[in-house]
């Protein structure tokens, strides 16, 4: 059984991982973690999940318990992911990260971190946004440049990044073929979970590759099989392409 770190465990993310890791049996909630004001801290994590008690209890202290899990998954805050990072590979912990609006020096040190330790970094761990990326690099190449390209994403009032870390990598995989990033737009309202559109503009036609999460789950049971697929890896930087594959 994998004994399972959830940073983040109250929030939107970390609960809807949590509900799906206990009825998983491959799964037990081992270590479960929030920041120090929440009243969340304190508690028993089934508390937190709605579920019964499983005897983890919520702490905001990753060092003091990181030995009691072998993977650590996090959606949280760039200062946070960096702190959690640092302990993981101190005490040889894999973790899955999918915080976004990560800084050029922080993506660094996550390089740096996974010549020690495994680690599975997506800024989506749907299925079908990493399709989307392959699709969108394929259209890249296939399409010459007389399509112009534009990138839209949209998302709940509360995202506070923007761009979004998806419509990012979208522009990567256009910039890999074309050297070039084509403009996106970000939109911000009501509760989209995450809509992603790539739009390839003809002069007679348009062609369009969107996806549409239509809840946070299918980003949590991507996170999920991530932390199944690092477990016993060795070290190393993997992608949700790996772990599809």
């Amino acid at each position: 059984m994998i004994k399972l770190g959830i940073s983040g465990i109250a929030g939107r993310m970390g609960k809807r991982i949590g509900a799906l890791a206990s009825k998983d049996k491959d799964f037990a909630i081992k270590v479960a973690l929030e920041s120090p004001d929440n009243p969340a801290v304190g508690k028993d994590a089934g508390e937190i999940l709605g579920l019964a008690k499983i005897r983890s209890i919520v702490t905001s202290d990753f060092g003091r318990v990181a030995r009691g899990c072998d993977v650590l998954i996090d959606f949280t805050f760039p200062d946070v992911t960096m702190e959690h990072l640092e302990i993981a590979r101190k005490n040889n912990i894999g973790m899955v990260i999918g915080t976004t609006a990560l800084s050029e020096e922080q993506v660094k040190k996550i390089e740096v971190a996974a010549k020690e330790i495994p680690i599975v970094f997506s800024p989506n761990m749907s299925v079908g946004a990493n399709l989307l990326f392959k699709l969108t690099e394929i259209a890249a190449k296939a399409l010459d440049k007389s399509y112009r390209v534009e990138i839209v994403e949209a998302h709940h009032v509360r995202k506070k990044d923007a761009p979004s870390g998806t419509a990012k990598r979208l522009g990567e995989a256009v910039s890999k073929v074309r050297g070039e990033t084509p403009p996106i737009e970000s939109i911000r309202e009501g509760d989209i979970v995450g809509d992603h559109s790539v739009i390839f503009k003809g002069e007679n036609e348009r062609i369009e590759l969107k996806h549409s999460a239509y809840s946070r789950d299918t980003f949590a049971r991507g996170a999920l099989d991530a932390a199944k697929f690092i477990v016993g890896r060795k070290s190393g930087l993997y992608s949700m392409f790996d772990v599809i594959k």
